[in-house]
């Protein structure tokens, strides 16, 4: 019999679902470290970079499936999760592109989204609303550069799996980046109705 999931939200904040978000965060500046490792003229960390990118895009699956299907989403968890995925993506972007890696370009078009998204929590915040929940575009846009981010650091070097890892980490970060804007603009739009909404209320 299959198990139907729910999205009842509850005010706990010692879940298992909220654990996994935050041990995501903690796993941000240990990432930052082991990939900027050769840019300072340290080891070459970046198995152990792919490993934490590995572990923090499987704890992103879990922490959303076990929250629905446990009953415990929550409303520390609604910030949680989505803060983890945008610090990850910046400090991957921060990363990649000192090593040259990524393009600048690439990296100013996602940041400039980030920053869209920014103004637009804020002006939400004033208006005394809480973000809305993360939709499924914009979990397919992270998935998708989560999956490009380790390939294109896998592409660093010479051989069939470097150029293979370059062929398929582009094309998730095209996908991503598409994806990432197409619901970004989306979040705007659903942001813009809620306003407009109160607007006219009053």
């Amino acid at each position: 019999m299959e198990v139907q999931e729910t999205e009842i939200q509850t005010d706990r904040v010692l879940t298992i679902p909220n654990l996994l978000s935050a041990a995501r965060l903690l796993g941000v500046p240990l990432f930052l470290w082991l990939v900027l490792s050769p840019v300072f003229d340290g080891p070459d960390l970046d198995g152990w970079a792919l490993l934490v990118l590995a572990a923090s895009g499987v704890s992103d699956y879990l922490d959303g499936k076990l929250a629905r299907r446990w009953n415990q989403v929550s409303a520390l968890g609604r910030v949680l999760d989505p803060a983890a995925d945008r610090l990850y993506i910046l400090s991957t972007l921060v990363g990649l592109t000192w090593r040259d890696i990524l393009p600048l370009w690439l990296t100013a078009l996602l940041l400039a989204r980030e920053l869209m998204l920014l103004v637009t929590v804020w002006r939400l915040d004033r208006a005394g609303y809480a973000p809305p929940q993360v939709n499924f575009l914009g979990k397919a846009a992270t998935f998708n550069l989560m999956y490009a981010f380790p390939l294109l650091l896998l592409s660093e070097g010479s051989g069939l799996l470097p150029s293979l890892a370059a062929i398929f980490g582009w094309a998730f970060a095209g996908w991503g980046t598409a994806l990432y804007w197409w619901a970004g603009i989306l979040y705007v739009v659903q942001v813009r109705r809620i306003l407009t909404a109160d607007a006219t209320a009053d």
